[in-house]
This record gives C-alpha cells, structure tokens and sequence, in this order.
C-alpha cells in the first residue's frame, strides 16, 4: 500500500506539470516610462539532472523530471543503486507514451556517476533527495562547479501530542507515520513529545499493544503491515542506534529485534520499536536512525516541546495534535519548520503547492515541485523595451489580404 500510495503522489506531479502554459506565463508591466514596456519570461536552464534516494523510487523521480521536461529542459536521472530498475522502467514508459528519446535519460551507479553529474559542464542543474551529509557534499559541489542545485535531506518529525488530543486518533496517526515504509522515510514520525506525564503514559499505554501487533512480512504477503529493511547494512546502523538507546537509559517498551519469519530467516526483517522517557542528549533523539523506532520524549508544557521543534538541527516535517485551535495556529506560525501538520501526522503537501524543509534538512533555495519547481527549472529573463512609434511618424500601415501574401 505505500508503494502504490507513493506512485499516486508522482502521478500527481505529472497531473501539475500538464498545467505549465499556465504555469510559465509571465508578468507584463505596460508604461514603465515613456512609451517603455516591461515584461519577464521564464526559459529552460537546459540538461537537468536528478540524484534520487531507495526509498520511493517511482514517486521521488516523479517529483522531478516531468516539471523540468514540462519547462523545456531534458533530465538525466541516477537513481539509488540498491533499486535501478524502477527509474529505467520510468523512462521506458514515457518513451512509449510519445517522449522523444533522449529528453528523459537514466544513468545508474554510485558515486562515481554522481560525480560525473555534478562536473559535467553540460548539466545546468541539480536536484537530489537523500540524507544530509550526501545532500551537502552534493550542494557544495555542484555549487562549485557553478550549477543550480535543490538537495532535499535528513529529517527527525516531532509530533506533539497536547492532553486535550483525541488519542484514539493521534495514536493511530503514530503508528502510520512511524512504522510505515518501515520507517524509511524522511517525513517519518521518529519522535513523539507528549505534554505532561498523563498524556505520556496514555499515548505509550495505547501504542505499545498496536506496535507489538504490527504484521510484519514481505511485500509479497497482502497481510504484511511492514516489510523489511533495505540491506543489511541499514539493518545493523538501527540496530546500533537501539542498542546506544538502551546504553543511555531510555525504556524499550517495545523491542522489535527478536523477529523472526519462517522460510525468511536470512531477512533484513525488524519489528517495530518503542522508546519512552528519551531525553534530548541521546542519539536516539538526536539522529535521524531511518527505521521503525519511535522515541517518546515527556516534556513539562507547551514552551518546552516547541523549543524541542525549534533547536533540532533538522527541520523537515512536524505535527501537532490538539483540539485547541488557538495552540494550533500559533505552534503553525512559530515552529521553524518547512512542513507543519495540523492534526496530520504527515503533512507531505500535494503536487499544485511544494516540498521541503528548512535548516539541515534543506540545501539551496527552491522546494520540489509545485510553483517551487518550476521556478527551479526554469531561469528568469526580463526584457524592457522601447518601439519607436510608425504611428507617431505618420507611417502608412497597409495590411494585405491571405490571397496577396
């Protein structure tokens, strides 16, 4: 279901970047001075290329190329070397729905073709999504090598949960937001900061059962709730990460480390882990771990959660969950984040408005798509202009009819 979810999302971009005559008009200001008029237009920066993480390898591809086809330019797309075969069958696609070859491209390989990308005197432009400490390598490089660049990165999603929520919806809305693609995600929900102690032991009460009763499998089983982790690799880093958190004194109230599922015992397979009474100073809160592990944080009221928000050097997504409307639209004006949920637990914008974060979570200054992208895509040019006037000069106008031309 995420999987299919991600793709209706990229298929919305598309349906966005179908609008672009719209989208590209430009500004037209008549009479600056005497007899002087000015306008502006939006053009193709050129070749753009697109740097695209494992974990949703239809829908991030599909935030990119087809607004910066739409505005004119070709893409060159490098998809995530543990999944390549999504991004070929991508371009396969748009070939045989009429692109002409060559406009979209996909190179596959690691690093060495990135590197390649962000050198390569031909591209113009940039976009990547993935962690933070490729996004700034990848920034300061293309920058370098004088390219636009848009690098997406790293997150760590507070949700607040205020005593008056209604738990019955907010810890549902946990358990998608935390446990869903497997945490996988970089608008995943990895740290709930409760109000007060009642609301902390209501909220961990209600979720330890629910996270303990998560279906874990592969894809293939349509009764499978979460599936695994990427590789093994990724595996052994969160299980580092829960092994720190323990060391540091936070309560496993659910340990997700003894899975085992027959006939997938080789697996990257890990069920759903739960953190309480995690404090600030601990890697668990923290780092961004990337997987299925929630972190409980208690703090003493209002002013101290969104101090929380505020001082993380991420600044991806965050949620608040409350029946006050007052607290609400003030927690909307201050955090000093790039996407605030309201009661929503993923607040992931559609196609029409645009996707980014703020600090360490974002590198350059335009979101992905929506008018962001395609101010992104496209470079703007103004052009102010003074006609001698034929009129005036008592020039003779003679307009000929279709059969004398």
């Amino acid at each position: 279901p995420d999987a299919k979810g991600s793709v209706t999302r990229g298929l919305e971009v598309v349906e966005f970047a179908c609008g672009i005559p719209h989208l590209l008009k430009g500004e037209y200001s008549e009479g600056v001075a005497s007899g002087v008029d000015t306008f502006a237009m939006r053009q193709p920066v050129g070749v753009c290329a697109g740097i695209t993480p494992f974990n949703f390898p239809a829908m991030v591809p599909m935030w990119m190329f087809p607004v910066a086809l739409a505005c004119g330019n070709t893409f060159v797309l490098k998809p995530s070397e543990k999944d390549p075969s999504c991004g070929l069958r991508l371009a396969e696609l748009m070939i045989e729905a009429g692109l002409p070859k060559g406009c979209l491209n996909v190179v596959n390989g690691d690093k060495e073709a990135v590197d390649e990308l962000l050198s390569n005197p031909t591209v113009a432009a940039v976009s990547f999504v993935g962690s933070t400490a490729i996004g700034q390598y990848i920034y300061e490089t293309g920058c370098k090598h004088g390219k636009r660049v848009q690098a997406l990165c790293g997150a760590k999603n507070h949700m607040i949960v205020l005593p008056d929520a209604d738990m019955d919806q907010t810890v549902d809305a946990a358990m998608g937001a935390a446990y869903g693609s497997a945490g996988e995600r970089c608008m995943a929900i990895s740290v709930a900061v409760t109000i007060g102690q009642e609301t902390g032991d209501e909220l961990v009460r209600r979720l330890a059962p629910k996270v303990q009763a998560l279906k874990v499998g592969p894809y293939t089983d349509a009764a499978s709730e979460m599936g695994p982790i990427v590789t093994r690799e990724s595996l052994d880093r969160i299980l580092g990460y829960i092994d720190e958190g323990i060391a540091a004194g936070a309560e496993l109230v659910v340990d997700g480390r003894d899975i085992s599922l027959q006939g997938y015992e080789d697996g990257f397979f890990l069920g759903g882990c739960l953190f309480d009474r995690v404090s600030t100073d601990m890697s668990i809160y923290t780092d961004e771990i990337f997987g299925p592990v929630l972190s409980v944080v208690r703090a003493d009221d209002y002013e101290h959660a969104i101090q929380m928000v505020n001082e993380h050097e991420y600044g991806n997504g965050t949620a608040i969950f409350t029946r006050d409307g007052d607290a609400a639209r003030d927690f909307a004006s201050r955090a000093r984040i790039g996407m605030v949920g309201v009661n929503l637990p993923i607040p992931v914008p559609v196609a029409y408005h645009s996707f980014g974060g703020w600090k360490r979570s974002l590198f350059g200054d335009h979101y992905v798509h929506g008018m962001e992208g395609v101010r992104f895509y496209t470079r703007l040019k103004t052009i102010t202009a003074r006609w001698p006037s034929g009129i005036r000069a008592g020039t003779q106008f003679h307009f000929k009819s279709g059969a004398e031309h």
